[in-house]
């Protein structure tokens, strides 16, 4: 079984690899190509190169993840994958932003903690979740943060100007 300070320092490496690939130059390139394709190719960038790495990424964390589930579980079956599986992590994606880490960070705080109270409410769980995506489709469409990402420095910043107004 899956112990917490394993799970843990899974996830803090798997954040320190996208993080750590955001900023290199592979990661620059990918969001270039996410942003303007045919400008990244304009400019030289190999896209299928770049996309051919960032998915690899994105499959070896899926597989940590996949190993976590099934070391806690001691099963992985189809069953346990059902469209609301798909609509959990559809949330996630929508409500932290696509281009933001920490957004998604704060999305999966949030909808965990979501999740547990709405386990009381199994029946409407999935119309609140289909409300909320609807909602924050229309009145967010790129999620909480966008694209902007928030660092310890910039909320110590923005605290330091409140003081110095005052």
């Amino acid at each position: 079984m899956t112990s917490w300070p394993v799970l843990f320092g899974c996830i803090v490496l798997s954040m320190i690899v996208i993080l750590n690939f955001g900023l290199s130059a592979p990661g620059r390139a990918c969001i270039s190509i996410r942003e303007d394709e045919i400008a990244s190719e304009a400019m030289g960038i190999n896209t299928t190169k770049y996309k051919t790495i960032a998915f690899v990424i994105g499959a070896m964390i899926a597989a940590l993840a996949g190993a976590l589930y099934a070391c806690n579980f001691y099963v992985v079956k189809p069953d346990l994958f059902t469209w609301t599986k798909s609509v959990d992590i559809l949330i996630l994606v929508v409500f932290g932003g696509m281009g933001s880490f920490t957004g998604s960070v704060l999305a999966a705080i949030v909808i965990g903690f979501i999740n547990m109270f709405l386990q009381q409410f199994a029946d409407i769980r999935m119309i609140i979740y289909g409300a909320a995506l609807v909602l924050i489709m229309v009145f967010r469409p790129k999620g909480i943060f966008g694209t902007k990402e928030f660092t310890f420095s910039a909320i110590l910043k923005r605290f330091q100007r409140k003081k110095e107004a005052k």
